[in-house]
């Protein structure tokens, strides 16, 4: 019985498994593996809070948002209203494009630059939150890279990785365009 409780004592003695550690050598030990996925699935849903978590907009912002989403379909709207007026009621769509016909050319000349104007301010606006967004992207690349590159490492088969950041092509379109305007009016 001595003999047994020595070898036995060899093997998982002094509070280490030797049997489990040389297991563990050539198999990932399932604790470890779900630790280690609980950590990933943790930096992973934290990095997404960072990169959705903006700041809320207040009532006035957001009713002033709905308001400025209205043109639009209202126009569209409007427009097949009166394709349907002129097929349901011809005489009353007549009658209104006889009113229609009176409105002075000026008129409809500020008509045009008042709407060319909404839309595009609205674009331009729309532009610059996206341009804004872009650049933000682009500010957290470096860290992205270092955060893959350290969760590649974690692999039980890690090879030291190399990371390469595509360029994008230039844009030939821009680039005409550029040299057609002698580079004036260029936005950054």
């Amino acid at each position: 019985m001595g003999l047994i409780l020595s070898i036995l004592e060899m093997v998982f003695g002094n509070g280490r498994n030797a049997l489990r550690e040389t297991v563990e050598v050539f198999r990932e030990g399932a604790e470890a593996g779900a630790t280690r996925d609980h950590d990933l699935q943790r930096a992973a849903i934290a990095a997404f809070v960072r990169e959705f978590d903006r700041p809320r907009k207040g009532r006035f912002d957001r009713i002033m948002d709905g308001v400025n989403r209205l043109p639009r379909p209202m126009l569209a709207f409007g427009c097949m209203a009166l394709l349907i007026a002129a097929m349901v009621e011809p005489v009353w769509f007549s009658t209104r494009m006889q009113g229609i016909a009176l409105v002075p050319e000026p008129l409809w000349w500020l008509l045009g630059v008042i709407v060319s104007f909404y839309f595009g301010a609205r674009h331009q606006a729309k532009g610059q939150e996206f341009q804004q967004s872009v650049a933000d992207t682009l500010s957290r690349t470096s860290t992205v890279v270092r955060n893959i590159e350290a969760l590649e490492q974690l692999r039980p088969d890690a090879a030291p990785m190399a990371v390469s950041i595509a360029e994008p092509d230039g844009n030939p379109a821009l680039a005409d365009w550029h040299a057609q305007a002698g580079g004036q009016g260029a936005t950054k």
